[in-house]
């Protein structure tokens, strides 16, 4: 997701979001430790993604 796209989140929805990324980044690393992953690329945008939504949500308050 885009940064603009994340401002457009209610503070509810964006700590739903990073509980998500959170548990996305989880089942990736899971994966790799299997050896069973399909896109390893994606756990680098995933932790990019939770940064995001780190500073946005320190920014509102």
């Amino acid at each position: 997701m885009k940064v603009e796209e994340f401002r457009k989140l209610s503070i509810d929805e964006l700590k739903k979001k990073e509980k998500d990324l959170k548990s996305e980044l989880f089942n990736l690393r899971f994966q790799i430790a299997t050896g069973k992953i399909e896109n390893p690329v994606r756990m680098r945008f995933v932790r990019h993604d939770i940064a995001r939504v780190k500073t946005i949500l320190k920014e509102i308050g």
